[in-house]
């Protein structure tokens, strides 16, 4: 948050499992049309919130997984830790606040005597959260005497059923739904309170996140029954939570459209980039534009590829120099003239190329030195780069796109291994 200046045009906040990530969309196609407006329209001005149920043990797991963005605050475990950036910073004044008429042993001794409880794994319990599975038949039975259980032990906790078979037990103050309302209390104490908040879930556990005033909603198609059962029962009628067409990440670009929101066309549903003229210099978008197309290049899904080369060859400094991630330098020109041996060397391959964090700064009139992560994943093993460019606008029109002066790429932890001549801009 401290990046931001000012207020956030849009802050997103997400659900992972079944919301953001489709887990039965191979190709991840859904959330890498969501990455790629992301970064193109709203990374320079805006928030991106994950809130899911996972531990971190398992939000990382998922991140070496799925094509996914870095957040800029992360709220893990239902609601019960919020952290900042990277290096994933714990938020401490959350912690106190959770801190009140809880105890986690008292917790753990009464849910001992419901043998209809079968513990989660270990990386699953964390200071504020006990999770359990509980049959969907026993679920409510169980809740009930459970809740009234801890009441007299003198707890202030709150029993959340999701996904048919989770049950998380939380300090009453803590949740997905009090997580964001934390948040929007601490940005509006910075004079930093978002324009504009939406907020994205499938299941009972995201249920709170559409009570917080002035955020809007959206449920996304595949929402299971206990999220729409609670829409019907409490909020029916209210205009700003909408129950998408679409799946998933799908769903959460047609509710940005549907709110007016921003930008809701992302580059990938533009079917030939090169007919794209902007009306002013944007560097974010020519940078995502440039790694959507060598990722189709590599598919083979390039219609014409000499017109593609030319237009590429056009928009690089005859004096532009790339630094590929071994610290081998060679000039922009000479780059191009390769590609030709690289094309379809993934064609009919779980092939994608993704960037993250893009990070514009004009330097001078004329000149913008952005900074990125550039990710590709072939079927389960993922590589990146830190990468850096210079771009300039120097005797060139916005609607003929930025020119590339300079790319600099150092690896990533693990990403050593197996690069072809593609991979390394």
């Amino acid at each position: 948050m401290e990046r931001l200046k000012s207020s956030a045009r849009l802050m997103i906040v997400s659900d992972l499992d079944h919301t953001m990530v489709d887990h039965h969309d191979p190709e991840n196609l859904s959330i890498l049309r969501f990455n790629a407006l992301w970064e193109a329209k709203y990374r320079h001005d805006s928030l991106l919130v994950f809130s899911t149920g996972r531990s971190p043990t398992l939000y990382k797991e998922l991140r070496k997984e799925k094509p996914m963005l870095t957040p800029d605050i992360t709220i893990m475990s239902v609601g019960t830790e919020i952290t900042y950036g990277n290096e994933m910073v714990p938020d401490e004044g959350w912690v106190d606040v959770l801190n009140h008429k809880w105890d986690k042993k008292i917790v753990t001794e009464e849910t001992s005597k419901f043998p209809e409880l079968t513990l989660q794994s270990e990386s699953e319990q964390r200071p504020h959260k006990v999770s359990f599975h509980v049959k969907k038949e026993k679920a409510q039975e169980v809740m009930k005497i459970l809740s009234e259980n801890l009441v007299k032990r003198g707890l202030d906790a709150k029993i959340i059923y999701s996904g048919g078979m989770d049950l998380d037990i939380l300090p009453q103050g803590a949740g997905k739904g009090q997580a964001l309302a934390y948040l929007h209390k601490k940005l509006k104490a910075e004079g930093k309170l978002p324009q504009n908040t939406l907020a994205c879930g499938d299941s009972g556990n995201d249920a709170e996140l559409f009570t917080i005033p002035d955020v809007h909603g959206v449920m996304v198609k595949n929402a299971q029954e206990e999220l729409l059962q609670w829409h019907a029962e409490n909020a029916k009628s209210n205009p700003k939570i909408i129950h998408a067409d679409e799946r998933c990440a799908a769903g959460i670009i047609q509710a940005i459209g549907h709110f007016k929101l921003g930008p809701n066309t992302s580059p990938r549903d533009l079917p030939d980039l090169l007919d794209v003229k902007l009306e002013q210099f944007d560097p974010a978008y020519e940078v995502v534009k440039i790694y959507l197309f060598l990722e189709r290049w590599q598919r083979a899904e390039v219609d014409d590829p000499e017109r593609y080369l030319d237009n590429l060859k056009a928009v690089c400094s005859p004096s532009g120099a790339y630094v590929n991630a071994f610290g081998v330098e060679q000039s922009l020109y000479d780059f191009i003239g390769k590609l030709k041996e690289c094309y379809g060397d993934q064609k009919g391959k779980q092939h994608r190329v993704w960037v993250d964090q893009v990070f514009p700064a004009q330097i001078d009139s004329n000149t913008w030195l952005v900074k990125f992560k550039k990710w590709e994943q072939t079927g389960e093993e993922q590589k990146g780069c830190f990468t850096t460019a210079i771009l300039s606008s120097k005797d060139v029109k916005p609607s003929q796109g930025l020119t590339w002066v300079h790319v600099h790429q150092t690896w990533m932890n693990g990403s050593m291994k197996g690069q072809n001549l593609v991979s390394l801009m």
